[in-house]
C-alpha cells in the first residue's frame, strides 16, 4: 500500500498542482525534498570557457535556474545586458520569470508551447540570423547542441550553474521511510546512492521521469515500477494517478 511518498523535487508553489489532487484523492502524504541542488559556478570558472555574453543576441532558458545564473553572472561580471536582447524559452512560464529581471516585452521575448526544446526551435529558426547563447548546467549532453546543429542555427552552449547533491541530514536518514520516490534527473539517482549507500529497495515504489533518469536507475540496480513520460501518460502526475488507480483503487 502507497501511503507516503518522496518527490525529489521543490513544492509547488501553486495549489492548483495535480500532487495535491493527487493527495486528496488518494489519500496518500506527499513529501516534497530535493534530493540535488543548483549552485552558481565561479566568475573566473565562467571566464574560462572564453565565452563573451555580448557576442550573442539572443539568449535560450531551458529553465529558471538558468534566468536566475545567467543575469546573475552578467552582474557580477557588470555586463549591461542590451535593451535588444532577445529571449527563447521552452515554456510561457519560464518566460514570464525573465520580468524578475528585464522588463518583458513580447516582441522580444519568444515561447515553446510544450516544454520541449523541439518545439521552441522552430520558432528560433525564424530568427535564423542571431547568435545564440545558451546557459546551461555542469550535468547536460550534447542532444540540444546536436538539434541546432543540424537546423544550422549560430549558437554556443556555456555552463553557468552546476548540480550537486543536497545531502541528507543524519535525523533525514533515520526517518527516511516512504512507500514511493520519485525521480526527475540521473543526478537524483546519484544522491540516493550517496546518502544511501546501502539502500534496499525492498517494497518501495519508485518512479522516474526521462529517459536518462530511467537509465541512471536501472545501471544503480532499482527497479522502476513507473517510467514517464509515455505515449498515454506524457505528465510523471499522470502515470502516478493511474499507478495508485491500479493499486488502491
Amino acid at each position: 500500500m502507497i501511503k507516503k511518498i518522496l518527490v525529489s523535487q521543490p513544492k509547488p508553489t501553486s495549489e492548483k498542482s495535480p500532487y495535491f489532487d493527487i493527495a486528496n484523492k488518494f489519500g496518500v502524504e506527499l513529501v516534497f525534498r530535493p534530493f540535488i541542488k543548483v549552485e552558481p559556478i565561479s566568475s573566473k570558472d565562467f571566464r574560462a570557457q572564453k565565452v563573451s555574453i555580448l557576442d550573442y543576441t539572443a539568449i535560450v532558458f531551458t529553465s529558471r535556474h538558468a534566468i536566475d545564473h545567467f543575469f546573475n553572472m552578467a552582474k557580477e561580471l557588470r555586463v549591461a545586458i542590451p535593451e535588444e536582447m532577445k529571449y527563447f524559452c521552452v515554456t510561457e512560464t519560464i518566460a514570464l520569470y525573465i520580468q524578475k529581471y528585464v522588463q518583458y516585452r513580447k516582441r522580444k521575448v519568444f515561447f515553446g508551447e510544450t516544454g520541449r526544446i523541439d518545439d521552441l526551435v522552430p520558432t528560433m529558426v525564424k530568427h535564423k540570423t542571431e547568435k545564440y547563447l545558451v546557459p546551461m548546467s555542469d550535468v547536460h549532453n550534447d542532444s540540444l547542441a546536436q538539434l541546432l546543429d543540424s537546423k544550422k542555427l549560430q549558437h554556443k552552449e556555456c555552463v553557468m550553474y552546476k548540480t550537486v547533491s543536497n545531502d541528507f541530514t543524519p535525523e533525514e536518514v533515520k526517518t527516511f521511510d516512504y512507500d514511493m520516490l520519485i525521480f526527475f534527473s540521473p543526478s537524483g539517482i546519484e544522491s540516493l546512492c550517496k546518502n544511501f549507500p546501502n539502500f534496499k529497495q525492498g517494497k518501495i515504489a519508485i518512479a522516474t521521469f526521462g529517459p536518462t533518469t530511467a537509465k541512471a536507475a536501472k545501471e544503480a540496480g532499482l527497479r522502476l515500477d513507473i517510467e514517464a513520460p509515455s505515449e498515454k501518460y506524457p505528465s510523471m502526475t499522470g502515470a502516478l494517478q493511474h499507478y495508485l488507480l491500479e493499486k488502491q483503487g
